[in-house]
């Protein structure tokens, strides 16, 4: 029988906030507490992050990879920002809507392919022609 890890929402808001760039500390508090892995932060008005949002908005591939290596579950914010330009069709076909939908912070989903640089150019291309 498994036994259900407690977790706090201090140690929520620490992790989500190491996400947004210290990949050392991330891994440390993954390592700590896996629970982590799937938590997310309110940071008050409905404005929920996980650490996976938090390194997809400020373009930090690093973390959003060893996270998703992890098994945080991929969504369109993390796809536009990595470059997956099939990830983000498919999901929009599935899921027009998507398109104007908002991240963490009210962030865009174009803005989160900005943040990808490079290598999200093909994403940001294809969401900037249908926003």
């Amino acid at each position: 029988m498994q036994t259900e890890e407690r977790i706090t929402t201090e140690l929520v808001r620490e992790f989500v906030m190491a996400a947004h760039g210290n990949l050392e500390k991330v891994q440390e508090l993954l390592a700590e507490s896996p629970s982590l892995l799937h938590a997310s932060y309110n940071w008050g008005g409905s404005d929920w992050e996980s650490a996976l949002g938090a390194s997809a908005h400020v373009g930090r591939k690093d973390i959003a990879l060893y996270l998703l290596e992890k098994g945080a579950r991929m969504d369109i914010f993390a796809a536009a920002m990595l470059g997956e330009l099939e990830v983000v069709q498919a999901i929009l076909v599935a899921q027009p809507e998507a398109l104007h939908a908002s991240g963490p912070h009210g962030i865009s989903l174009l803005q989160h392919a900005r943040m990808g640089g490079e290598e999200s150019k093909r994403v940001y291309d294809y969401l900037a022609v249908r926003s």
